[in-house]
C-alpha cells in the first residue's frame, strides 16, 4: 500500500502496527484484536506489555531500518502509543502506508515550544512563556515571567524535565541545572483546576470528542479522573472541547489526540499541553462509554467511520502506581485486588509489568455508577484499601 491509499478502509483481518510497546500500545492492541484485527508491535523490549500480548514482536529500535521495514511489511497501517518516538521514522513509514498521527504532528508534540507556537497560531490561549535556548534569550527574559516553571522543550513528561523557579537567580541556576538545553519558560498562573480533552479526527476531516475529564495530578502524575455531567462548569466544558477541536483541526491532525487544559481561580482555561495518542485520562472511556479511545484509535487509523462516543455511566479513574506495593513493606507485595473487586462497579486493569517500582505506572482502576455520588463514595472506598490519598 502506498501513502496515496490513505482513503482505504482497512477492515479486519488486516494487521495494525504500533510503534511503543507500553501500556498503551497493549491497550490498542487488545481493542484491535477484540475487533477482529491482528496487531504488531515494534519495541527493541523482549517483555514490553504490548510485545506480549501481540501476534508480532519486532525487537528493534524506533529508527532501525530493518525492523521498520518489517513493520511497514506486515501492517495496513500504522499508529503510535509514545509521544518520543522519532518522527522521522514516523514520516518514513508514511512513504509506503496510511501512519496516524503524522510525524509533522508529533514532531510539533515534542517541542515545547513548537506547541506553544501552535497553541498562539489556533488562537487557544495558553501561559505567557518565552523561548530559552541561549544565554541572550535568557538575559532577556521579562521579569513579568517570574515567578514561573522552566521545562526542557523536548523529552519532558510526567512532570520530569520542570523546575519552578521564583527569582534571575533560581532561573540561571535552573537552566544551568538541565544542561542548558532549549527550555521554556511559562508564567505560573494561580490554577484551580485540570481538566482534558480527548478527541479523534478521521482522514475526511470527521471528528468527535470524549466527555471532558476532570484531573487530579500528584507529583506530576496524574492520580485520579472524574468524569461526570457537572463535573465542569458547562461554559468551561464547551470551551475546552472547542478549543480541543481547534489544536487539532490546526494541526490537521489524524489520530487520537489528548489536549491538557488548566483551569484558572478565575474560570479562565489556558491549554498547557497535547499529546499524540490515548492518554492515561481518558482509560475511564474503556468501561464507562460505548466507544473507548482505543477504539477510536482502531478507527481512525483503519478508516473506519467516527461515531460521537457516548458515556452511559458516571465514572472515576484511579492511577496504580508502583508505590502501592510497597506501602506495608520494603518487598513488594501484590495489593489487596480481591477486595476492591469486592465493590461495585470496579474494573481492574493491569498492565503486565513484570517489576513494580515506585512512580511507575501498573495499572489503573476504573470504577462506574448509577449517580456522581454513588461513583465518588465507591471509588473513595477502593482508594482507602489501597492506600491511595483520598481526593
Amino acid at each position: 500500500m502506498s501513502a496515496r491509499d490513505d482513503s482505504r478502509v482497512i477492515l479486519p483481518g488486516a494487521t495494525l502496527g504500533v510503534l511503543g510497546g507500553g501500556q498503551l500500545g497493549r491497550m490498542f492492541a487488545q481493542t484491535a484484536q477484540a475487533m477482529g484485527y491482528f496487531t504488531a508491535v515494534l519495541d527493541q523490549d523482549g517483555t514490553s506489555p504490548a510485545g506480549l500480548v501481540s501476534h508480532h514482536h519486532i525487537r528493534a529500535g524506533y529508527e532501525d531500518a530493518q525492523g521498520l521495514a518489517e513493520l511497514a511489511r506486515l501492517c495496513a497501517a500504522v499508529t503510535t502509543e509514545f509521544e518520543n518516538v522519532p518522527a522521522g521514522s514516523l514520516e518514513r513509514l508514511a512513504g509506503s502506508l496510511p501512519v496516524s498521527p503524522a510525524g509533522s504532528a508529533v514532531a510539533i508534540a515534542q517541542d515545547r515550544a513548537a506547541e506553544k507556537a501552535h497553541f498562539v497560531k489556533c488562537g487557544v490561549p495558553c501561559a505567557p512563556y518565552a523561548v530559552i535556548d541561549t544565554a541572550e534569550q535568557l538575559t532577556a527574559v521579562n521579569d513579568a515571567l517570574l515567578p514561573g516553571i522552566l521545562k526542557t522543550a523536548r523529552m519532558g513528561y510526567d512532570g520530569k524535565g520542570q523546575v519552578r523557579v521564583k527569582t534571575r537567580t533560581e532561573l540561571e541556576a535552573a537552566w544551568e541545572r538541565l544542561g542548558r538545553v532549549g527550555c521554556v519558560l511559562e508564567k505560573m498562573l494561580p490554577l484551580a483546576l485540570e481538566c482534558s480533552v480527548i478527541v479523534a479526527r478521521g482522514r475526511d476531516g470527521s471528528i468527535v470528542n470524549l466527555p471532558v475529564q476532570r484531573n487530579l495530578h500528584r507529583d506530576g502524575i496524574l492520580a485520579v479522573t472524574e468524569v461526570y455531567a457537572g463535573n465542569l462548569p458547562a461554559t468551561q466544558v464547551e470551551k475546552a472541547i472547542a478549543a480541543a477541536k481547534s489544536v487539532a483541526i490546526g494541526l490537521d491532525y489524524v489520530g487520537v489526540l489528548c489536549v491538557e487544559f488548566f483551569i484558572l481561580s478565575d474560570g479562565m482555561l489556558v491549554v498547557n499541553e497535547i499529546a499524540p495518542r490515548p492518554h492515561n485520562s481518558g482509560h475511564y472511556s474503556q468501561n464507562a462509554c460505548d466507544v473507548s479511545q482505543f477504539e477510536l484509535q482502531v478507527r481512525c487509523m483503519a478508516n473506519l467511520p467516527l461515531t460521537q462516543p457516548r458515556q452511559h455511566s458516571p465514572a472515576i479513574m484511579l492511577n496504580l502506581l508502583g508505590d502501592l506495593w510497597f506501602k506495608d513493606s520494603a518487598q513488594a507485595r501484590t495489593p489487596a485486588w480481591d477486595q476492591v473487586l469486592a465493590l461495585p462497579g470496579c474494573t481492574l486493569h493491569l498492565y503486565g509489568k513484570h517489576e513494580a517500582k515506585r512512580a511507575r505506572k501498573m495499572g489503573h482502576l476504573n470504577i462506574t455508577a448509577a449517580t456522581p455520588e454513588e461513583v465518588r463514595a465507591t471509588a473513595l472506598k477502593a482508594a482507602a484499601i489501597l492506600g491511595i490519598e483520598p481526593f
